[in-house]
């Protein structure tokens, strides 16, 4: 008997399906979303805030924790499409990019009287007479004080440089070669980095000067020449640096410390009678376009920034205030450092343009330290490149060539497969392949879904250009200007030409080391005479089990000029032998950091050959051998004429397989050399990661670089396998 359809089981069934559909939606009707990249502390002040918001209101906050580094790229994908936060947290230097990609609105409604903020974080976060965010907070770099080494703090940068330490003390550490912290120096020379109608500001007399200066506090040993964040805080820490230039980040490193230490402002620079003035960074909650419409998202944007919560977020994060109304507490000597440096600080520029200055003016701080190039030429190089990186992006092209020839192919498929569909064997055939159909077709979807839709995607990305959300279709200029070296010298480095010499040149030579060294080690611990074969073997395969990115890291440690295990173990053999031998500057030529980088890869790679090798030989019939050596072959005729022979289809996919995941080996280029000097050991992968993430977020520029690539290893790969064919066919 069958059921009506409007029976009442239907009926309850199809309720309860509404519901569960809707219940989703329901839910997150009454919910706010707030996203932010604060950790620890910070974080866990955030939630106390707003478990307080929630309980007073009764308005429910879903708390989303993302990464700062990709915190800017999921508000893209989420908020055009109003899955995003209603409110987020986030440093005001973005505000000029998220304005141009519609992703945050006026903020005024939720602030409390102006006169509450102090006027830089009112400007920091004001644009076009617009407030676009509630101030919350500042951070800014200070001078830290080690007050066991030093007495007094000198007023000029000149005599903090001067100072007469212990051996192997620094009288200041800070991060000389990173634009950011060069800023504070360049200010006191009266540059900037960026200049007001957003065109490359790092150039010119003043620009010059400061560069000159950092060089001489770099050749007098006055500060470590290639120091990051991480050794800045080691060597302040450790207590072998005087000073140390840093932010509030550097707080937590302190804790345990046996030596009293504090903040104050940064020194004059003398010879100009100029403040070292650091870029101030304010954090703002800031509002997306949905967030603006809902009552309850501008009340807890003014929640977040009211002086209550201002007060907690010092008191428990250490974050420094911007509210004129909650006074630093008179416990906190480090924040009162930090407030009295942020009064001299100078708000980061909100200009979109300000994110194309880092690399240029980053390359051309480390050319001018290491001595490769004087202030003038590195600053006019790194001038022309702002320019290349800025320069509007290919005219828009009419699409209609494409979509004819993408028709003509649809109509060609379609001719044959109704040729096909007409053919009674080609019908029989396929009736009685269709149960096998039916095995394969949920891995035809799951391949399909998983590669052949990216690749597609990813190739037609490559034929538009333009900001993500306003691209436009280009045609192949993107690829005509890859390959023409975007109108300059085809051999420059960092053109598609150069960049694929070098490409080519690190898989040769990673591919002969790593079959070289795999297939040595095999050989020797497949003898069966070998004694602790097992412990070998495992200790062998550790640099392939350990995560690449640590392993990359840990070599680039190494490598480091002034504080590596390289340069530990020269000092040992100069001490021991009585020689002189100068530590080696690694990622200052090219010779030298591309040997480090293959000497990173290859520590990674040998031991996948060693693998297949110790697999293979397990094939080789032990009495072919035998036959061999009661022939009278020698062991070198047993190994060229017998052995290899037999394992080199063994060997020739797992070649292959080196050679494609060489030529793509990011994670090493960019950790260990970070295609030092001057981009010259970048590889093709990491200069499309480059133009994708780092240089305008050109994603159809990049896609076509990976375009590019793909065709590349497509040739490379099957080009011998197509040579092989050819002589069968002549036969």
């Amino acid at each position: 008997m069958r059921q009506r359809t409007g029976s009442p089981g239907h009926v309850l069934c199809a309720a309860f399906a509404l519901l569960a559909a809707l219940a989703p939606a329901l839910a997150r009707a009454d919910e706010l979303r707030l996203w932010h990249a604060y950790r620890d502390a910070e974080a866990a002040a955030l939630v106390e805030v707003v478990e307080r918001f929630s309980a007073t209101t009764g308005h429910r906050v879903e708390l989303l924790a993302v990464a700062h580094e990709s915190f800017a790229s999921k508000l893209v994908a989420t908020i055009p499409r109003g899955q995003g936060p209603d409110v987020f947290i986030d440093s005001h230097e973005r505000l000029g990019d998220y304005r141009q990609r519609a992703l945050v609105g006026p903020a005024t409604a939720a602030l409390d009287a102006p006169d509450v903020y102090s006027a830089q974080s009112l400007a920091a976060v004001t644009q076009d007479g617009v407030v676009w965010g509630v101030p919350l907070s500042a951070k800014s770099v200070a001078l830290f004080v080690n007050a066991g080494l030093v007495g007094h703090v000198p007023k000029t940068l000149e005599e903090i440089a001067a100072l007469s330490l212990p051996a192997g003390v620094y009288p200041l550490a800070y991060e000389a070669q990173s634009a950011y912290g060069h800023m504070p120096l360049l200010a006191a020379f009266g540059g900037r980095m960026l200049a007001e109608d957003g065109s490359f500001g790092f150039v010119g007399p003043a620009a010059e000067r400061s560069l000159a200066f950092a060089r001489e506090l770099a050749e007098r040993g006055a500060v470590p020449r290639d120091a990051d964040g991480a050794l800045v805080a080691d060597l302040f820490r450790s207590g072998r640096a005087a000073f140390a230039i840093s932010g509030p980040w550097l707080v937590g490193d302190l804790a345990q410390v046996g030596f009293a230490w504090r903040v104050v402002p940064l020194p004059i620079v003398a010879e100009t009678g100029l403040p070292m003035r650091p870029p101030l960074t304010v954090e703002a909650a800031m509002l997306s376009p949905q967030g603006v419409e809902k009552p309850a998202a501008l009340a807890l944007a003014r929640a977040l920034g009211s002086a209550d919560a201002a007060e907690l977020r010092q008191r428990q994060a250490g974050t420094l205030s911007v509210r004129t109304d909650v006074p630093v507490p008179e416990d906190s000597p480090v924040l009162a450092g930090f407030r009295a440096q942020a009064e001299l600080a100078e708000p980061m520029s909100a200009d979109p343009a300000m994110r194309s200055t880092w690399e240029p003016a980053f390359r051309a701080i480390r050319k001018v330290l290491r001595g490769q190039a004087d202030p003038a030429e590195a600053l006019a190089e790194a001038a022309h490149r702002f320019a290349d990186v800025r320069r509007p992006p290919p005219a828009a092209a009419s699409p209609t060539p494409a979509l004819l020839l993408l028709g003509l192919g649809l109509l060609l498929v379609a001719f044959h497969l109704v040729r096909r569909a007409r053919d009674p064997d080609a019908r029989q055939a396929l009736r009685r392949s269709l149960p096998a159909y039916r095995y394969v077709a949920h891995s035809v979807v799951v391949v399909g879904l998983l590669v052949f839709v990216p690749l597609i995607v990813g190739a037609a990305t490559s034929l538009f250009a333009g900001r993500p959300g306003e691209g436009y279709y280009v045609g192949l200029a993107n690829f005509f200007e890859i390959l023409t070296a975007r109108g300059g010298p085809l051999l420059a480095t960092g053109s598609f030409w150069f960049v694929l010499l070098v490409t080519f040149l690190w898989t040769a030579v990673n591919v002969v080391l790593h079959l070289g060294i795999g297939l040595a080690l095999g050989l020797v611990l497949s003898r069966p005479t070998l004694r602790l074969r097992a412990l070998y073997r495992v200790l062998l395969i550790i640099p392939w089990a350990v995560p690449s990115y640590v392993t990359a890291l840990a070599w680039k440690g190494m490598f480091h000029q002034q504080f590596g295990a390289v340069t530990g173990l020269i000092h040992a053999v100069n001490d021991l032998f009585g020689t002189s031998i100068e530590p080696i500057a690694w990622f200052s030529r090219f010779a030298t950091a591309f040997a480090a980088n293959v000497a990173t890869n290859v520590w990674l790679g040998f031991p996948f050959m060693m693998v297949v090798t110790l697999g293979a030989l397990t094939a080789v019939p032990t009495d072919v051998l035998e036959a061999a050596e009661v022939d009278g072959a020698s062991r070198w005729q047993r190994l060229t004429r017998v052995t290899l022979p037999m394992i080199r289809p063994a060997l020739a996919p797992a070649v292959t397989l080196g050679a494609i995941w060489t030529f793509n080996m990011f994670n090493v280029v960019f950790l260990v050399s970070g295609g030092d000097p001057d981009g010259a050991t970048d590889i093709l992968v990491s200069e499309a990661y480059r133009w994708a993430f780092t240089r305008e977020a050109q994603y159809g520029y990049a896609a076509a670089y990976a375009v590019l690539i793909f065709l590349l290893l497509l040739v490379t790969t099957r080009l011998p396998a197509w040579l092989a064919r050819r002589p069968e066919a002549a036969r």
